[in-house]
């Protein structure tokens, strides 16, 4: 196996390919109780389409969070929830836009727990009977979050943001959607993305790196590896949709929500450090020690705050969502930050010390350091080694030459005020 030193926090991760071509990705802690693994597959809710073939298929929307629940139906009644609980495990699984994974964590019976994990994913077992009766479950899931407001909220901005990208849609899809799916659908997309070429394990934590690659090899050695589909995209326009939008909600306090789409075109970094760029701008302008979030505190503008940032094609897109008794003022504060960016070397140092810091301080959690690591495989199709040495090399020139780059021009507002309040809808 090959071993990648991931510097500044004292770690080396074990990695190899199987001939089946599913990545490993092993990171033992011997100073740590527990361990973390996950068994990942690199299909979530953005595609949308994809070639068989010569076969063009379209799957119901929502269909790879519905393969993921699924997942969980055993031939012999068996629920994989109860075994691990019965190991004194936990487990989980979720599912993403780009992704789909199945985690197990704890302290007792590695082996078993690790055994398990493989050979009830690698082994689906879908009937009429028990895919029609997993329409009602999903379907109230989808229900509820129909009466939250900050998803509603959420929701209208991704599609005021977006023409065509499948992030305008829901991850676990619509009602009518997922009535459309049937066995046969779920075997053709588990069939074409759950294959080993398409798939990684990684395990962090107190584990025997020789012991857990002779596990999972003995459990993957029949299972062959396949081709990976051709997906089909529709490009995304760099505009917005609508730029402007007010919803009425019964709620007692107003939200805002506001998306930033901007285009990566005329950047000259790399999508790592295009990643720590885009954030500490918004960590100077935004972040919980900025300039702004003091005013709007002392002028008791906020109530909440929330931001985000995700990269689809050659778009990275801001989302920050906020409440405010006042989200008109609150709109004018930051419409302000944007339109005077100023940045000094104080801040931008002090900030990427606090960064390291958080990384050093990461390493030493099996379960951060796991979601840090996963992350960098799902995003960079690698693991980044040396994220404290690049932090450590950013500086205000770079910075200063980004902000030339890139525009805040295509955005798009979304505010939510009480039903009783009177504001027209803005077109």
């Amino acid at each position: 196996m090959k071993k990648i030193e991931l510097c500044g926090i004292d770690k080396t991760c074990y990695y190899d390919e199987l001939e089946n071509g599913l990545e490993l990705y092993f990171v033992p802690y011997e100073d740590k109780k527990n361990y973390f693994i996950s068994y990942a597959t690199r299909y979530g809710s953005d595609i949308l389409k994809f070639k068989l073939g010569s076969e063009e298929y379209t799957p119901p929307l929502g269909i790879a969070h519905y393969l993921e629940h699924k997942m969980f139906e055993e031939e012999n009644g068996e629920d994989p929830f109860t075994f691990f609980s019965s190991n004194g495990t936990d487990s989980n699984a979720s599912t993403s836009y780009d992704y789909t994974q199945y985690i197990c964590y704890g302290t007792k019976k590695f082996n078993e727990n690790l055994k398990y994990l493989l050979r009830f994913v690698n082994n689906p077992y879908f009937t009429n009977e028990n895919v029609e009766k997993e329409k009602g479950i999903i379907g109230e899931e989808i229900n509820m979050y129909q009466d939250m407001p900050d998803y509603k909220l959420e929701m209208c901005l991704k599609q005021n943001l977006y023409h065509k990208s499948p992030r305008k849609y829901d991850i676990a899809g619509t009602i009518s959607e997922i009535d459309r799916i049937t066995k046969e659908d779920l075997y053709k997309c588990y069939n074409s993305f759950y294959i080993p070429n398409n798939m990684f394990l990684l395990i962090a934590g107190n584990f025997d790196v020789e012991n857990a690659y002779n596990i999972v090899k003995k459990e993957m050695k029949d299972i062959p590896s396949g081709i990976v589909p051709k997906i089909i995209e529709e490009k995304e326009e760099e505009s917005v949709v609508k730029k402007k939008q007010v919803l009425k909600e019964n709620i007692e306090v107003p939200k805002l929500a506001m998306g930033i789409k901007i285009s990566n075109k005329n950047l000259k970094v790399n999508s790592f450090e295009q990643d720590l760029y885009y954030y500490m701008l918004t960590t100077i302008l935004f972040g919980s020690s900025s300039e702004f979030r003091e005013r709007v505190r002392n002028e008791k503008l906020l109530n909440d705050f929330y931001m985000e940032w995700e990269k689809i094609e050659d778009y990275h897109t801001f989302y920050l969502m906020a409440t405010s008794l006042d989200v008109d003022r609150l709109l004018e504060e930051i419409e302000y930050e944007l339109s005077h960016i100023s940045i000094t070397k104080n801040t931008f140092e002090r900030i990427k010390k606090v960064w390291i810091a958080n990384e050093v301080k990461m390493g030493d959690s099996v379960d951060k350091e796991e979601s840090v690591l996963f992350d960098d495989i799902i995003k960079y199709h690698k693991i980044i080694p040396n994220r404290i040495d690049l932090i450590r090399k950013m500086n205000l020139t770079t910075m200063n030459n980004f902000l030339k780059s890139i525009s805040f021009d295509n955005r798009s507002i979304v505010k939510m005020i009480p039903k009783e309040k009177k504001e027209d809808i803005l077109e």
